[in-house]
């Protein structure tokens, strides 16, 4: 049976912030922890050994597969820093057309630095993707 590898630990968030080389990556990681929480109102969690997520759902697919992972997140990564919003949001297009610089793969949004992103434009983007995540998993 698959084993999911992202899973919530109960490593630190802080010690995990406080080991990036880049002070300034570490800047902008401690930033988004702050809009995060503040836009979600749960506090960080450390999703496997890179990823800080806020809140979760619990997912199941037509094929089966299921599992627990949040709601959304943020790893700062050496080259750039991830965001974790949820794929097929409706408004998430839209909401990037606005947001700054920036890059998209297929569930992940990536920056540069924080600078270069309008903050609104990702409480907006936080906010919808938690909608929509508890609208297509109830509890």
């Amino acid at each position: 049976m698959y084993e999911l590898k992202t899973k919530e630990t109960e490593n630190s968030v802080i010690e995990f912030i406080e080991a990036i080389d880049s002070v300034k990556k570490r800047e902008d990681a401690y930033k988004l922890v702050d809009i995060f929480a503040e836009t979600t109102n749960y506090s960080p969690k450390m999703w496997g050994p890179s990823i800080i997520g806020f809140g979760a759902y619990h997912y199941k697919y037509a094929t089966g597969h299921e599992g627990d992972a949040p709601l959304v997140g943020f790893s700062p990564r050496k080259a750039k820093i991830s965001l974790y919003f949820a794929p097929g949001e409706q408004k998430r297009e839209e909401l990037l057309k606005h947001f700054g610089k920036h890059t998209t793969g297929k569930a992940c949004v990536y920056i540069n630095k924080v600078a270069d992103i309008d903050i609104d434009v990702l409480k907006e983007l936080i906010t919808s993707s938690v909608k929509f995540l508890r609208e297509t998993y109830p509890e």
